[in-house]
Parts: C-alpha cells; sequence; structure tokens
C-alpha cells in the first residue's frame, strides 16, 4: 500500500523546515504505520505563501475549468477506491464494509456535487432608483485555512476541500495529527489529475501549533474547522487579528426521540445505527434515546437484543460490523464515563466496559454501551463520542421537547413517530440545525449541515455552503441617471 508522508506545498512534497515527525499509529493494535512530516509555524507560513501567490490565477479561472478538474478528481477517487478505503480503515480503525461502501463513496459523491455546482453560482440584479443599474455577484475569498477532524478524515477533506475549490479559493488544509494518511494520498490524487501547485497545500500538525498559526494567519481570509466545540472557541480567538470568516461544525448530543406510536422494529434499527456506526464517534450521533415510559421496557428489551450482536472485531475483516476508537486516549476518555454514569446512580444495560477477546486486547475497542439515565446526568449532558448512549424516559410530547432542547448543543436530533402533525411542530421546534423523521444521520452533499448554539455556525454542502465560501459584491452602473450636483456652482 502507498502511503505519502511528507506534507504538500506548492506543488512539491516536503519535509518540515526543522526535520520534525509524527508518529501514525494503528489503532487496532498500536503498531506504526509511518511518520508524517510535522508542521510547526513557519512550514504553515511556506503554505499559506504559496496558496496566496496560486490564489488570483485559481480565482480568475473559468468556473466551469475548477469543475473539470473536481470531476476528475471524483473519477479517479473511484478508480482508486479499494486503495483508499483500506489506508482509511488501517489509520482510523473504521471497519472495511464502512470505508469500501460508505466513506469512499460519499468522498467522491461530494467532489463530483462541487464539480458540477463550481459554474452555477449566480449573481443577482436589485431594483433601485431610477437610472441606476446594481447587481451583486459573489466572488472568492482568497486562501482558506481548513482543519479535519479525526473522526472521518477522508469524507471531511471531501466536504472541505470541495466547495472551496469550486468557489475558486486556495486551500490550506490541515488533517488532524492521528488520521493525516487519506488526506495526502487525496493531495497526491489531485496533483496527478491538474490542480495546479500551490491551489491545495497540505500541512499536518498539532492543533496548538500548526493550528494555531493556520487560524491566526493574516493572510487567511477564512477558517473552516470540524471539531470540539472549546477547540472552536479558541479558533475564535486566534482569528480575530484579521476579522477572518469562521465556519465551525462542532460537538453534539443528538436526541432521538421516540413516541409511543413508533414503528419499535423500524426505531429499533434507526437508533441503534445512529449511535454505534463509526463506534459513536460522530458528531451527529444519536447519543440520547428520549423514549415514552409506556414502551420503554419492549423498546429496551429488543434495542439491548441487537446491540449485543453487533460483530466487534479487526477493522480488516469484511464481517466486522463495529470497529475501535482512534486512539487510547479517546479510549480511556470513553471508558471514564462509563464510570461516571455508575457514580451518578445510572443503569448500565449493556457494554460499559473493554472486550474481554484476548484478540482485540491491544486495540481501542469499547463495547456497545447502553445506561439509562437521568436528562441531567452528566453522561446525558456532555459529548462522550463513543459507542455510548443514554436512555431517558417521558411522559408526554411537552417533556420529551424540554428534555430534547435540554443540553448546550444544537447540532442533529431525531423522531420517531406515524403522526405527520406532531412531527412537524417538533421539526419546528428542536433546538438544532438539522432534524431527522423516522430516520437518523442522513446526509447528503445538497443538504445543509450544521447546527447551533454550542453546536457552531455556518454550514457545510449544498448551496449554503458556497455562500460560505464567497463573499458579496456589490456593483453600481449610472446607466442614464441624472445626477444633480451636490456643491451648486
Amino acid at each position: 500500500m502507498h502511503i505519502q508522508n511528507k506534507m504538500l506545498i506548492n506543488g512539491e512534497w516536503v519535509d518540515a523546515l526543522d526535520g520534525a515527525t509524527i508518529d501514525v499509529l494503528n489503532p487496532h493494535d498500536g503498531s506504526l504505520i509511518t511518520k508524517v512530516a510535522e508542521a510547526k509555524a513557519e512550514d504553515v507560513d511556506r503554505a499559506v505563501a504559496a496558496a496566496k501567490a496560486a490564489y488570483p490565477a485559481w480565482g480568475a479561472l473559468q468556473a466551469s475549468e475548477r469543475g473539470r478538474l473536481l470531476l476528475k478528481l471524483a473519477d479517479k477517487i473511484e478508480e482508486c477506491a479499494e486503495e483508499l478505503a483500506q489506508l482509511e480503515s488501517l489509520d482510523t480503525g473504521h471497519p472495511i464494509r464502512d470505508t469500501r461502501n460508505l466513506d469512499v463513496q460519499r468522498t467522491a459523491y461530494t467532489f463530483r456535487y462541487f464539480g458540477g455546482m463550481a459554474d452555477k453560482l449566480e449573481g443577482s440584479v436589485i431594483p433601485v432608483e431610477q437610472g441606476f443599474l446594481n447587481y451583486a455577484e459573489r466572488e472568492p475569498i482568497g486562501v482558506v485555512g481548513q482543519i479535519v477532524p479525526w473522526n472521518f478524515p477522508l469524507m471531511f477533506t471531501s466536504w472541505k476541500m470541495a466547495p472551496a475549490l469550486a468557489a475558486g479559493n486556495a486551500v490550506v488544509i490541515k488533517p488532524a495529527e492521528l488520521t493525516p494518511l487519506t488526506t495526502l494520498r487525496i493531495a497526491e490524487l489531485m496533483m496527478e489529475v491538474g490542480f495546479p501547485p500551490g491551489v491545495v497545500n497540505v500541512v499536518v500538525g498539532y492543533g496548538h501549533s500548526a493550528g494555531a498559526r493556520l487560524s491566526e494567519h493574516e493572510d487567511v481570509g477564512k477558517i473552516a474547522f470540524t471539531g470540539s466545540t472549546q477547540t472552536g472557541q479558541r479558533i475564535v480567538e486566534a482569528s480575530a487579528g484579521n476579522l477572518k470568516k469562521v465556519q465551525l461544525e462542532l460537538g453534539g448530543k443528538g436526541a432521538n426521540i421516540i413516541f409511543k406510536d413508533a414503528e419499535i422494529q423500524k426505531a429499533v434499527g434507526g437508533a441503534a445505527w445512529a449511535i454505534f456506526h463509526n463506534q459513536g464517534q460522530a458528531c451527529i450521533a444519536g447519543s440520547r434515546i428520549i423514549i415514552h415510559e409506556s414502551i420503554a421496557d419492549e423498546f429496551l428489551d429488543k434495542f439491548v437484543a441487537l446491540a449485543s450482536t453487533i460483530r466487534l472485531g479487526d477493522p480488516k475483516d469484511p464481517n466486522t460490523e463495529m470497529g475501535l476508537l482512534t486512539s487510547k486516549l479517546h479510549q480511556e476518555r470513553v471508558l471514564s464515563y462509563c464510570e461516571i454514569a455508575q457514580q451518578e446512580g445510572a443503569e448500565i444495560l449493556l457494554g460499559g466496559k473493554s472486550p474481554t477477546d484476548p484478540a482485540l486486547a491491544d486495540g481501542c475497542y469499547v463495547e456497545p454501551t447502553i445506561v439509562r439515565a437521568k436528562a441531567t446526568d452528566r453522561v446525558a449532558q456532555e459529548e462522550v463520542f463513543g459507542p455510548f448512549v443514554t436512555v431517558i424516559t417521558f411522559k408526554d410530547d411537552e417533556e420529551a421537547l424540554a428534555i430534547a432542547n435540554g443540553t448546550e448543543y444544537g447540532l442533529g436530533a431525531g423522531l420517531w413517530t406515524r403522526d405527520i402533525s406532531r412531527a412537524n411542530k417538533f421539526a419546528r421546534d428542536l433546538y438544532a440545525g438539522m432534524v431527522w423523521i423516522n430516520c437518523y444521520k442522513r446526509v447528503n452533499p445538497g443538504s445543509p449541515f450544521g447546527g447551533v448554539g454550542k453546536s457552531g455556525y455556518g454550514r457545510e454542502m449544498g448551496f449554503e455552503v458556497m455562500r460560505e465560501y464567497t463573499q458579496v459584491k456589490s456593483v453600481w452602473v449610472n446607466v442614464d441617471a441624472q445626477i444633480p450636483p451636490f456643491y451648486k456652482r
């Protein structure tokens, strides 16, 4: 398997100026995959300078030509699908069945979608005073910095880069130091299909050094970040120097409400997908099941039974249904919440520990965990970011809504009911940027993705994100207006 371990600056693969490297580990057994070049502030400066120099020509390029390159890239990703799937699984611990069937496919789809959108941006003509023409057009921001999280590195690389490039920006992207390998491979494919040098630059480094420098850099016009709320707040502070645009997709504590008229078997399957896909390492995970008390026992019997049969194992095994967490540190964090649950008096219905299978002993595994808790418990308020779900009961619709809206997060929420009036009311009243009705965790490049409150602001995907990566210019033309002299002589 080909593995790139240098950084991309101005079309060249280079080492860090000081020669520093970062160990990239296999979360399945802790073995060393490779050492990647570690970017420091001076390396970020080089990358930003390259993007700044490349931007004028790229921004002026006919939009259809930018789109053509993105479409070529999508085709190239599909050609290299198995390689990318294997690399993503190795680096992250995602089961190979997911990287093949979801991660790679979504990545190609996103680049193809925005390849088609590149030349679809329209301006507007504004009705103003007689004799004047006023039109507004959208233009690129210039150099944008992008910080990709470790939970879906391949997919988020496309979510970040595709719209930014389609809009005419030059990019400096920093993948997470834990999982940089597929971002680097995508950058290689970009060079192969003909992206000009400097338009895309990739630096791998730690948040406190490379990420901080990118966030504060005076020549960066926008920062797009996906990650924790705490880090997002620090990025906002760092960005203040030049008042750059900031787009944040942050944490979540997704409410998944199951009403007494729900189709229970479908809700069981949907709830399992909502929390256990990708080992719960998703900002939109349905990590709070809020269920009507009259059906709670029936639901839990079926839900626990399903969760207990989820096949945990080696990500490379096609039969594995749930892999492992991406690092030992994160595994310890998730397991600490099992201890917190017990301290708070919550009931652990399933899991709460690492598997006992000796074959998995060296990996960052956590069993599917189901906890019955109170709405105010820490485990029902704080983002665990693992295969850990809290179950909370409610008596009526009013209480269900209060519980669902009773956290500081507002990213995604779901509900299961046959009552369309109730569904529409809850979709309106839920404090969330996205709501799924009788489904959960559906995403599409055409659909806006993002949250409210401490889940961030701005939107990924769809036409909304093209507005995020452009700025409006208003142009006035005196066509035949008679302007009286201001200073009469």
